[in-house]
């Protein structure tokens, strides 16, 4: 089959549970926007979302978050060629753009985590070239920075090659009691638990794939639709989400999805993962799979997210890195692609 017959299908089903791709009412150029999903989770997708300004052009878009205002926040981690070099770009619900900021988190912006304290919200970001996690407002001034975790045992000495063992921060999550997990997703696969002061109070997880053992612990999230909060934990090389009590004891495995690398919860239980092998995944309050959306996880995925945005199929994602709800529960996928991509699913 042709190219151009291939697009001339108005209906494309995906393998397993993904449901078909049909293509939806034209937008003001004359085209057509895709369809995905079905019944309550039906969703229009916009690809390229949000008028960024000239002067910024993107590099891989990591992290995406919404503030009460219904601003959204994207953390990527800017082009070579961007002639301006901040890594934060915010746009209104509208996708307008509001402003940018964050230069030094160029080559490493990562994971991005927004909680209300008190009567103000602040941003927890990662950085993964400096190996740092920064707590700030949502304008960018810093309330404070921790460094390597110098504090925790396996930390504190060299490892068998004699050097430092590696530490490289991808995401982190907070619990209702303010205390934060942060995700070694990029170093040695450990986790590292401190209060709302930034004070050291333990580690757990390690390299293995052993109950307990993380290899890539890349997202995480305080899940806290049950009975009791729980960590959720993207333990993404293992190819499985691993859950953990807040003291870091393993609860159990939850399954199905390919490379998990993060979460966000609605406020009706439904849970985001997305999946870097081509898939955005819906659980429901249960954790069970409700569909697999834009799947496109028997292409050359890893070779595509290095070419033009020519090269990125409507409605199909490609290497999907971050994604958040918003407050109407549209969902926001921003995609590890050299030249990143925002796509905004409008609930229909």
């Amino acid at each position: 089959m042709t190219p151009a017959s291939r697009r001339g299908f108005l209906t494309r089903f995906a393998t397993g549970l993904s449901a078909p791709l049909i293509l939806g009412a034209a937008n003001k150029s004359g085209s057509r926007k895709p369809i995905l999903g079905s019944g309550e989770h039906t969703y229009e997708v916009t690809h390229d979302w949000g008028e960024l300004p000239r002067d910024i052009q993107y590099g891989n878009t990591h992290g995406v978050c919404e503030d009460s205002r219904g601003r959204i926040y994207i953390h990527h981690t800017v082009y070579a060629t961007s002639e301006k070099q901040d890594s934060m770009v915010v746009f209104d619900h509208k996708g307008k753009f509001v402003k940018s900021w964050g230069r030094e988190f160029k080559g490493g912006a990562h994971g991005l985590y927004i909680r209300r304290e008190g009567k103000n919200e602040f941003l927890y970001l990662c950085d993964i070239k400096r190996g740092v996690v920064v707590k700030t407002t949502l304008d960018g001034e810093e309330v404070f920075t921790l460094g390597y975790p110098k504090e925790a045992e396996p930390y504190s000495k060299p490892g068998p090659d004699g050097k430092q063992l590696k530490y490289s921060p991808t995401n982190l999550a907070v619990a209702p009691n303010g205390d934060f997990y942060v995700g070694d997703g990029y170093g040695s696969s450990y986790i590292n638990q401190y209060n709302s002061n930034g004070e050291y109070i333990r580690t757990f997880g390690g390299p293995g794939n052993a109950a307990g053992q993380l290899l890539c612990p890349h997202g995480i999230i305080v899940d806290a639709r049950g009975r009791q909060p729980v960590l959720v934990v993207a333990d993404r090389t293992n190819k499985r989400i691993q859950r953990f009590t807040l003291q870091g004891e393993h609860i159990d495995f939850l399954y199905g999805t390919l490379a998990p690398c993060h979460f966000n919860i609605y406020k009706n239980g439904d849970m985001v993962v997305p999946d870097l092998f081509a898939r955005v995944t819906l659980m429901d309050s249960e954790n069970k799979i409700i569909t697999n959306l834009g799947d496109d996880s028997h292409s050359q995925y890893m070779e595509t997210r290095k070419l033009t945005r020519d090269h990125f199929k409507p409605g199909k994602f490609v290497c999907p890195h971050g994604a958040c709800f918003d407050h109407a529960g549209n969902i926001f996928v921003v995609e590890w692609v050299e030249v990143g991509r925002v796509s905004k699913l409008r609930k229909v």
